[in-house]
C-alpha cells in the first residue's frame, strides 16, 4: 500500500506516536510523517505511507497554516503553556489593534529565526531539548526562514484581573518556520514578554484540515477502505511539471538512465524538474541538467 494520508493528529501524542499507530493501522514499516507538530499542538499532519516515504521531504517544502493564540504577559522556558514561567510582566493596559498589526507585519517575509531551546534541532549531534535538560549552555543557529503573512483573525481580549492580553492569529510560513517563536519575537517587538498559548495547524502538504481522517476512523476501516484513504504519491510532486513515459523510455529510467532533451515529446523545455509518469503512476523525479542537455534523476520512487 503506497500513498499519502492526510493524518488529524489531535493533542497529548507526538508526531512519532502517530506514525507508530499508522505502522499497527497499515500493517508496514514504511511509515513516516512530513514534519513534527508538538505534542501540546492539533491539526494536519501528513504521512506517507509504503513508496510515498520517498517524497517527505517534497511535502515539508511546502507552505504550512497555522491557526493560534498568543498570550502577552509572561513567558516560559518552552515558549508554549508545556514550561515553567520564566518572566512576568502585568499589562498595565491593552495594545491596539494598530500596533499588533504593525508589530506582526515586521514578521513577515524573510527573517532570521533562533529556534528554542526546547526543540529538535541537532547541534553538534544533539537535540537543544538535551542540552537545555540538563541546564547546558550551546550556541543556537540562526535560521532563515519566510512568514508569508501574520494577521489577527479576531480582536484581542485583555484581562483586567490578570493583566494579560490575549491575541488570536493566523499564519502561513514556510519550512522551518517555529510559530512559538514567532509569538514571542511578537512580544519583544512590543516590548512585553509573551507565550503561545495554542495552536492547530490548518494546512499542510496541499492538505487542509476538512481532508484529514483521526486515527480513531482509520482503526475502524478495513483494507479497501484504508486504500481509498490515501492521495497518489504524485500529491507530493504536484508543483513540478509531469512527462508520460514512452514504452522504450521507462525502461532506460528502470535503469536509472538519462533522458536526452531532443530524443523527448516536450512541450515545456523549461522545466527544471519533470515527474515521469507510467502506466498511471508517478515513477520518479528528473532534474535538467543544462551542461549535458539531458534529464537525470533526482529521486526514484517507484521502478516495479
Amino acid at each position: 500500500m503506497d500513498g499519502i494520508l492526510p493524518l488529524y493528529k489531535e493533542r497529548g501524542m507526538t508526531s512519532n506516536d502517530a506514525v507508530f499507530k499508522c505502522r499497527k493501522i497499515f500493517k508496514t514499516g514504511k511509515v513516516g510523517h512530513s514534519g513534527t507538530l508538538d505534542p501540546n499542538v492539533d491539526g494536519v499532519l501528513p504521512i506517507c505511507i509504503g513508496k510515498a516515504t520517498k517524497v517527505v521531504n517534497y511535502l515539508m517544502d511546502s507552505g504550512k497554516v497555522y491557526r493560534g493564540e498568543i498570550t502577552l504577559g509572561y513567558a516560559t522556558q518552552t515558549e508554549d503553556l508545556e514550561g515553567e514561567i520564566i518572566e512576568k510582566a502585568p499589562l498595565k493596559k491593552s495594545f491596539s489593534a494598530q500596533a499588533i498589526d504593525s508589530a506582526m507585519q515586521e514578521l513577515t517575509g524573510t527573517l532570521i529565526q533562533i529556534p528554542p531551546m526546547y526543540s529538535a534541532i541537532k547541534v553538534n549531534g544533539r537535540r537543544l531539548y538535551d542540552y537545555a535538560r540538563h541546564n547546558e549552555p550551546v550556541v543556537r543557529p540562526k535560521r532563515q526562514i519566510t512568514v508569508d503573512y501574520f494577521k489577527q483573525i479576531k480582536p484581542a481580549v485583555y484581562d483586567t484581573v490578570k493583566q494579560e492580553q490575549k491575541i488570536f492569529f493566523e499564519v502561513g510560513c514556510q519550512k522551518g518556520t517555529y510559530v512559538r517563536t514567532l509569538a514571542v519575537d511578537l512580544g519583544k517587538k512590543l516590548g512585553v514578554p509573551a507565550v503561545m498559548s495554542d495552536l492547530t495547524r490548518l494546512k499542510s502538504g496541499g492538505f487542509s484540515l476538512e481532508d484529514t481522517l483521526d486515527l480513531q476512523t482509520l482503526s475502524s476501516l478495513d483494507q479497501e477502505q484504508l486504500e481509498q484513504a490515501l492521495s497518489p504519491v504524485s500529491h507530493a510532486l504536484e508543483k513540478f511539471a509531469s512527462y508520460q513515459l514512452s514504452i522504450s523510455e521507462w525502461k532506460r529510467v528502470q535503469n536509472g538512465g538519462f533522458l536526452e532533451l531532443a530524443e523527448m515529446k516536450l512541450t515545456d523545455l523549461t522545466a527544471p524538474k519533470l515527474v515521469l509518469f507510467y502506466d498511471g503512476r508517478a515513477r520518479c523525479l528528473y532534474y535538467f541538467n543544462s551542461e549535458k542537455n539531458r534529464y537525470q534523476p533526482e529521486q526514484m520512487i517507484d521502478l516495479t
